[in-house]
């Protein structure tokens, strides 16, 4: 086994907003704290926070509200290499993710291609956070080990 580098990118999560006069009445608006809410994800991972910084993967997967209070998600990411040098490797991703704390940590359970057998833990961290568009630029920070 061999360490890999970290990698540090951008991910991008947005919810989808529904509006009243759309879907119905407002207790159906989807909220990252209401418990049981699962959220689907498919977002780039970039090289940098800059708009026009390389996209080297996506974040695909789900997020679900697990805790009562909604201060909990359970994360399951699967980080999609798109780069030239790791395209079509993946790196798993899992984990009970305190989604206000600024920093979180959650496992690396798995990969595959060149990320095969990988072990290890990614960070996520919060740079910016927009409510009103629910928009975030998150800092992940993936360390492994893999054969």
């Amino acid at each position: 086994m061999s360490p890999i580098g970290s990698f540090i990118g951008r991910l991008l999560r947005r919810a989808q907003r529904h509006r009243d006069r759309d879907y119905g009445p407002s207790r159906w608006v989807l909220s990252f704290t209401k418990f049981g809410a699962i959220f689907c994800t498919d977002d780039p991972v970039t090289e940098g926070f800059s708009e026009s910084s390389a996209q080297i993967a996506r974040a695909q997967g789900l997020y679900v509200t697990s805790a009562l209070d909604g201060s909990n998600t359970h994360v399951l990411i699967s980080i999609v290499f798109t780069n030239e040098e790791y395209k079509g490797s993946t790196l798993e991703v899992q984990g009970s993710s305190a989604q206000f704390e600024r920093v979180r940590e959650v496992a690396v359970v798995g990969g595959t291609g060149k990320f095969r057998l990988a072990r290890g833990y990614a960070t996520f961290e919060t740079i910016h956070y927009d409510h009103a568009l629910s928009y975030a630029v998150i800092r992940c920070n993936v360390t492994v080990l893999h054969y």
